[in-house]
């Protein structure tokens, strides 16, 4: 699947032709810088490298440094591999927002934000005891039994507990393309992405 690297800006709304008023995600996406192009002959298999946001010199390390002087640009902050491309690209060459068109579906993934430890009503959705009564005073929020008696006298593997939740790599499918603004890099798509503004998002098509 052919796409692109972008970051995220943020949720607005806008409206269609029908007046309704429709949640959106706008998406910085590219322009991307083909940094390293793998072929069957050397890899085993075919990708296209791409590159995005420039970093410091400073901030790179000799070997990045070396691996992008190839492709004659900077070092670049996030780095992904995409198969599939359905043109033929050379080392440093840019692929743009023009990529995508309106009116398409794409696939984003990201990281999702991090919620730190919670427990399991928020976790995964329990309702709780549900009952305030005979004697249930500080029990609203517990997760309740979570093994059998003497057999098997253990907990079994997955069981859905209290825990660290969130910063886990999600991706939301389907999101259909609403604007293209080629001049600003700007991708605005329907609906919610994950990750926090300014998270690095991929987006695939």
């Amino acid at each position: 699947m052919s796409g692109l690297i972008g970051k995220k800006i943020g949720m607005t709304s806008i409206f269609d032709e029908n007046g309704k008023n429709i949640p959106c995600t706008v998406i910085e996406a590219g322009p991307c810088v083909v940094t390293q192009v793998r072929t069957e002959e050397v890899d085993g298999y075919e990708a296209v490298q791409l590159g995005f946001d420039d970093k410091a010199d400073k901030n790179a390390t000799k070997a990045a440094m070396g691996h992008f002087k190839k492709a004659g640009t900077v070092a670049k902050r996030k780095v992904v591999e995409f198969k599939g491309f359905g043109e033929e690209y050379k080392l440093g060459d840019t692929v743009t927002v023009e990529h995508f068109a309106e009116g398409e579906f794409v696939d984003v993934s990201a990281t999702s934000k991090g919620k730190g430890f919670q427990g399991v009503v928020k976790r995964h959705g329990f309702g709780g005891v549900g009952q305030a009564t005979h004697g249930q005073h500080n029990r609203l929020r517990a997760p309740g039994s979570i093994g059998a008696a003497s057999y098997p006298a253990r907990v079994f593997k997955g069981m859905r507990m209290a825990g660290r939740m969130g910063g886990e790599k999600v991706k939301v499918q389907n999101l259909r393309v609403l604007k293209v603004v080629p001049e600003k890099n700007l991708l605005v798509v329907k609906g919610c992405v994950p990750g926090h503004k300014n998270a690095y998002v991929t987006i695939e098509k």
